[in-house]
């Protein structure tokens, strides 16, 4: 049932004005387990480690990989990652078809290893400036960084004068699907063409698209984001992760220069065009809620979080290990 209605086009729904189930309560479903910070000006073979935007596990070689969103050197590391501690053992680049990426033409958001191929399959949020527009994109890697392929980015989401992303607000979540046949992304904020940013009265609409591993786009759908929880606040989504088949995890950050971050978990299914709350992450016993943007399953079924410290003095590479039922 579920893959027959996921072929079914439902970009419609996206212009119809229907709303997700607003969130509500914070469930019991979620418990805090532990948190570890990275020590600041760690240094992996040559490389300061931070911009961690994006994590998985891979199960084939009992390691976990860890992407950076620095533009100028767009890298992955490996390690390791338990309750006990986190190890950062190894950094590769991330290379482009013809060869490396010249400095500012990707900002790499978020990876998943392929299951079926070892692969790398990871996401980035493209450009938008006054003299630049850079399409996002999707595509596979080899383990050592080399291109793999791409997937076609679909015409909705290119970047063009008048429709598309907003800076910054692109392809920021990935996650694999009903047992890796599809691809499904999240936009981290509303498209030109699909309304304003969020208010403190009103969220903003933003997609989840599903594809599947070739490209073919086979469904997108609305996602009610949260309204603003400060005048001067900025929100979107940073990371979407399948569940079960139909659910998906959905990670909301939000950030004001004067409050501070607060990232909140949101069961979503998209077949139902519902969300409910699952956790505010201020509310455990967390060092501080830093810029989370990254959420992946571990080997025992535990959700851990990172954080994306922005190369910012101020701010952290943090992980929050979750369980959740």
């Amino acid at each position: 049932m579920l893959r027959r209605l996921l072929l079914v086009p439902v970009l419609p729904v996206l212009l119809t004005g229907l709303c997700a189930t607003p969130a509500q309560a914070h469930s019991p479903e979620v418990r805090f387990l532990t948190e570890h910070v990275v020590p600041k000006g760690l240094v992996v073979d040559g490389t300061t480690v931070g911009g961690l935007s994006g994590l998985d596990y891979d199960r084939r070689t009992g390691k976990w990989v860890y992407i950076s969103d620095d533009r100028v050197a767009p890298r992955f590391y490996e390690g390791k990652l338990s309750r006990k501690g986190v190890e950062l053992t190894g950094v590769h680049s991330l290379v482009g078809p013809n060869g490396p990426y010249a400095p500012g033409t990707v900002d790499p958001e978020d990876v998943r290893v392929d299951k079926w191929t070892g692969d790398l399959l990871w996401s980035q949020e493209g450009d938008r400036t006054p003299t630049t527009l850079i399409d996002p994109s999707v595509q596979f890697s080899k383990r050592d960084g080399s291109f793999r392929t791409a997937l076609p980015t679909p015409a909705e989401l290119r970047m063009k004068p008048e429709s598309g992303p907003r800076q910054n607000q692109a392809l920021e979540g990935l996650t694999f699907a009903l047992g890796g046949t599809l691809v499904v992304t999240a936009l981290e904020g509303p498209l030109l063409q699909d309304g304003p940013p969020a208010t403190t009265t009103k969220g903003a609409v933003s997609r989840i698209v599903v594809q599947t591993r070739t490209g073919q786009v086979v469904g997108q759908y609305r996602y009610q984001q949260e309204p603003l929880f400060a005048a001067d606040a900025s929100t979107g989504v940073t990371a979407i992760l399948e569940k079960s088949p139909g659910v998906y995890l959905v990670l909301e950050r939000s950030f004001s220069p004067t409050l501070g971050n607060e990232v909140r978990l949101f069961e979503y299914r998209p077949l139902q065009n519902r969300k409910r709350l699952l956790a505010d992450i201020g509310a455990f016993p967390v060092s501080k809620v830093d810029n989370l943007e990254g959420m992946a399953w571990g080997p025992d079924g535990t959700l851990w979080l990172v954080s994306d410290d922005n190369f910012n003095a101020t701010q952290v590479t943090q992980f929050i290990a979750l369980a959740v039922r």
